[in-house]
């Protein structure tokens, strides 16, 4: 089983900007997130544990999984957003005219000055999902909502253009695993409250 988490809360501005890689710590709340699944995963007994290089990850996942060896791995790292990065919607129009919609006609393929698109995304995420699929189990992974969003839809076999309509809250649990028949999803989005 891969016990695929999305980091704790950050702090957003207003009005909201586009994070992407940028990184930003978590909140106290972030951290109340994290530490609560440290208490429900508790008796787990993750044979590998692997975050993002951003604090954001690295922390939620030294609170979601006290005491173990966390591996940091880039690929696991946010999409990145490029110019877009650090700026808010209307920046982002009034700096690059009609990027932004084109952005919301393509979602899987677009990328913004300098970034990735979720296609780009979801081919990193895919070799490091099968790799967790064939190795030790089970496997916790901290990372980012658009990282997760793209490798499930991917080995799921959703189209990425519907990657938003998949809600993952901070801190959001996603429990996936390959079998016989292919990839399953067991849990998406759980809070250690409903876990």
């Amino acid at each position: 089983m891969i016990y695929l988490m999305r980091h704790g809360e950050i702090t957003q501005s207003s009005p909201r900007r586009f994070v992407g890689r940028r990184d930003l710590p978590l909140t106290e709340l972030g951290r109340t997130q994290a530490a609560g699944w440290g208490e429900r995963l508790r008796g787990v007994g993750f044979k590998a544990v692997y975050t993002s290089p951003l604090s954001r990850c690295q922390d939620s996942a030294r609170l979601a999984a006290p005491g173990r060896e966390i591996v940091v791995e880039t690929r696991w790292q946010e999409i990145s957003l490029g110019a877009w990065e650090g700026l808010s919607v209307e920046e982002v129009r009034e700096r690059f005219p009609g990027e932004y919609e084109a952005r919301g006609e393509d979602l899987a393929g677009h990328r913004p000055q300098g970034g990735e698109s979720f296609a780009d995304v979801a081919e990193r995420i895919v070799p490091l999902l099968e790799a967790l699929a064939d190795g030790p189990s089970p496997a916790l992974v901290v990372a980012h909502s658009g990282v997760i969003r793209a490798g499930l839809c991917r080995v799921l076999g959703l189209p990425l253009k519907h990657l938003l309509r998949l809600e993952l809250d901070y801190a959001g649990l996603c429990l996936v695993e390959r079998g016989r028949q292919g990839w399953k999803l067991h849990g998406f989005n759980l809070q250690p409250d409903r876990f």
